[in-house]
């Protein structure tokens, strides 16, 4: 199991994997804004959202690196825009480390089912890390 490095822009997200892609030299990226999402009518998309990029990544020397655009209305600071990603097939694992982070840190999202995962959360554990904890092979 790996970790991955999971980096959100503020809007310009394409233009920066473009980037990484030619100076790294790998596959030429698939992008998924948050359009493509499959809608939810009780979190209707403001307009500003649609063309954002809401998934891609990279494969930078064996790693795999994920990005994507900031929410619109979400924070942003850059520099703080890194988090780390645990993908495992077991929900229990995920459920484990997930309660274990959380224990003196804030929870950004529960874990629960999404149209990715099975089981997903995110968490800022108590000495600032950003985590994503997802039950599955990873975001295709």
């Amino acid at each position: 199991m790996a970790i991955d490095v999971y980096i959100n822009f503020n809007g310009n997200c394409r233009e920066a994997v473009e980037f990484y892609a030619d100076v790294f030299g790998t596959e030429k990226p698939q992008f998924m804004t948050f359009k493509d999402a499959p809608p939810n009518p009780e979190y209707p998309l403001p307009e500003e959202a649609n063309d954002l990029i809401m998934h891609t990544r990279l494969m930078i020397n064996g790693s795999t690196v994920m990005f994507s655009d900031v929410f619109p209305g979400s924070p942003f600071i850059q520099g703080n825009n890194i988090s780390l990603t645990v993908v495992h097939e077991d929900q229990a694992t995920i459920q484990s480390y997930f309660n274990k982070l959380k224990e003196g840190g804030k929870v950004g999202m529960e874990l629960q089912e999404t149209f990715w995962s099975k089981c997903y959360g995110s968490v800022r554990d108590q000495y600032g890390v950003e985590w994503q904890l997802s039950q599955g092979t990873g975001a295709e």
